[in-house]
């Protein structure tokens, strides 16, 4: 897992308060389901979230971002968004850095993540860092239904 450096016109930080309605709208613009601001904002308010957010340095907008529960030693990946305009320009691969390195850090033993099967470049992207499919959870997704690939990453 070779770790590429994240483009020079961007920054990674974690999410603040400030970052909320650009969030909301990459989510908006992302999901058929996608989580609200409030729900957003309420991950600034738990313990086990740790979420960062990828921004442009010169406009200080959010490009994208990661979301992630850290329960015990395991660390779920819950959102993982980069604004369509943005995309395939390293904004996933150095959010998934971040928290690859944040796991590291914290001694977690394996990242979890689903996925639509159907996110050919998502799944491509995630076993460029690692991850390794673990399974399938029949129609996990709505909007439309669909099954998820699950995704694991072990340290």
């Amino acid at each position: 897992m070779q770790e590429k450096s994240k483009p020079p016109e961007l920054a990674i930080y974690p999410m603040h308060t400030d970052h909320l309605d650009d969030l909301a709208q990459l989510e908006s613009l992302t999901f058929s389901r996608p989580w609200s601001y409030d729900a957003l904002a309420g991950e600034l308010q738990n313990p086990l979230a740790v979420f960062y957010v990828a921004e442009n340095v010169e406009t200080e907008r959010a490009w994208g971002y990661i979301g992630m529960h850290h329960i015990l030693d395991e660390g779920a990946i819950t959102n993982i968004v980069v604004h369509p305009g943005y995309r395939r320009r390293g904004v996933a691969t150095a959010l998934l850095y971040e928290v690859i390195g944040y796991a590291k850090k914290h001694n977690i033993s394996r990242l979890t993540l689903e996925v639509r099967v159907s996110n050919h470049a998502a799944i491509a992207l995630y076993e460029s860092v690692g991850f390794e499919q673990e399974g399938i959870r029949p129609g996990f997704y709505d909007s439309p239904k669909e099954d998820a690939a699950i995704y694991s990453l072990y340290f």
